[in-house]
């Protein structure tokens, strides 16, 4: 019996692209001094502004305590607030500072100048499709 494959997995193929544009990020973000948690970290909290650090370790895919050191180092570069829940003081209420917006958007600018040279290679129509697919696909839970 003869196997047709139709189509490569979804996984095989984002994969090389996905390694790629880490590869690509990585000098970025050390540049303004983050880890990639640390401005994955930025760019949740910049989309919500108080988030628990559960909600947020939730939200970025981060185990929640594993992610405590690189609060830590983002509240210590001035990036982010972290205060008592006043209804759990258990809990922190986490929110990123007017620095940790500007070092975000600054790394984020840099990363979406780079991804150009992916995104350039798509014709506008291609290019606005591919990008609106990404999106709908990463909201499919």
């Amino acid at each position: 019996m003869t196997s047709h494959r139709k189509r490569a997995d979804l996984a095989e193929m984002l994969a090389p692209l996905m390694r790629a544009l880490i590869a690509a990020e990585q000098p970025v973000l050390a540049k303004h001094g983050l880890s990639m948690w640390g401005y994955s970290v930025l760019v949740a909290l910049d989309r919500s502004p108080i988030r628990t650090q559960a909600a947020l370790a939730e939200a970025i895919g981060a185990d929640k305590t594993r992610i405590i050191a690189t609060l830590d180092e983002l509240q210590e570069q001035g990036y982010i607030e972290r205060q008592p829940d006043p209804d759990d003081r258990r809990a922190r209420l986490l929110a990123i500072t007017e620095s940790g917006r500007a070092v975000k958007n600054a790394a984020q600018a840099e990363i979406q100048r780079g991804e150009e040279r992916w995104l350039g290679a798509l014709d506008p129509d291609d290019r606005r499709v591919f990008l609106r697919v990404l999106s709908q696909l990463g909201e499919v839970k």
